[in-house]
């Protein structure tokens, strides 16, 4: 059953977080889901707490420590440390981050209190940083285009460029500028069945696209393997040569099945990186030998499924998914 009460939403947490014991490999992600269920029964003290040792992890075992600082502003602000919550943010906004999830947490987290020339100017700074001109806006990076197209709307400035492109991407059947027109919520509180009745369409349409979205994020996400970890894994089965070469050819190989996939208008692509350990786990658990190339692609399937995938393409001026430390359009993104 859906948590639903404060007591249901600790419960859901108490559970997230034995699961991590079991599953260190995914630690992060169910510590998160638990911070959230827990902010939810208002639990709060609770939540930051998580964050906290989140963030005072070992051997930087944290995948995203801005998301998590991110979260961890956003959940301070709503129980009065607005002055921590602030220079965290200012933290954020100084280590400029080249994903967009801390970006949009911590400017939606300054709209929501009525910070909305700080929010316009947070979005603003990540979409310049992000988003080269001309370059295919990644998945992630559209958020901060609707968020930013909002908070100008709740402002009532002219549409931009950057307004005119959220707009295009908007693929619900209500555009962009109804859903973020203020006017809205004053008809939240009308006693006209009409004006209820519209509000309660489009309300549903804007819901359609976020369920859609969710249950979906990364329909198709291809497997990858550091140089160290293919080494290992092909070492303990060296069948599996028939899949992988050399690792430089592994790395080609993705980025071509990638551009192949998008080609075709598969949307909302992503990749997943392997460990040996998580593999054989895996393998374990399906009662089938980590040898077995079809094993592969399930694996894969699992860790996006857990939510291991990052988008691709990454922003061509951020670092490639590869791992080499270069920039995406001089390593795997050139043409």
């Amino acid at each position: 059953m859906r948590p639903d009460t404060p007591a249901d939403h600790t419960t859901e947490a108490e559970r997230l977080l034995r699961t991590a014991a079991q599953y260190p490999e995914d630690h992060e992600p169910l510590i998160l889901q638990a911070a959230a269920h827990l902010e939810l029964a208002g639990d709060r003290a609770r939540a930051s707490t998580l964050y906290d040792e989140l963030l005072a992890s070992p051997d930087a075992t944290v995948d995203n420590p801005h998301l998590v600082k991110a979260l961890k502003a956003a959940n301070l602000w709503e129980y009065g440390h607005e002055a921590e919550a602030r220079a965290i943010i200012a933290g954020i906004r100084a280590a400029s981050p080249p994903d967009a999830a801390p970006w949009d947490i911590a400017a939606q987290t300054l709209e929501a209190h009525d910070e909305l020339e700080s929010a316009h100017d947070l979005f603003s700074t990540a979409l310049t940083l992000l988003l080269s001109p001309g370059e295919e806006v990644p998945y992630a990076t559209q958020s901060l285009l609707t968020g930013r197209h909002r908070v100008r709307r709740l402002m009532g400035v002219e549409h931009d460029p950057w307004d005119e492109l959220a707009d295009a991407l908007h693929t619900a059947t209500v555009p962009l500028d109804e859903l973020h027109d203020p006017k809205r919520l004053w008809a939240l509180g009308s006693s006209d069945p009409g004006e209820l009745k519209a509000e309660i369409t489009r309300l549903r349409s804007e819901l359609g696209t976020h369920r859609a979205a969710l249950s979906r994020p990364f329909p198709v996400a291809v497997l990858h393997w550091t140089e160290s970890e293919l080494r290992e894994l092909l070492t303990a089965y060296p069948v599996l040569t028939i899949e992988y070469v050399t690792h430089a050819d592994h790395l080609d190989q993705l980025e071509a099945a990638l551009r192949d996939l998008h080609a075709t208008g598969t949307p909302n692509l992503g990749i997943v990186t392997g460990t040996v350990p998580s593999y054989e786990a895996f393998a374990a658990s399906e009662a089938a030998s980590p040898a077995d190339p079809d094993l592969l692609p399930q694996y894969a399937t699992v860790l996006a499924a857990r939510g291991r995938a990052v988008p691709w393409p990454p922003a061509r001026s951020a670092a490639c998914w590869c791992g080499s430390g270069n920039a995406y359009r001089e390593c795997h993104g050139r043409a």
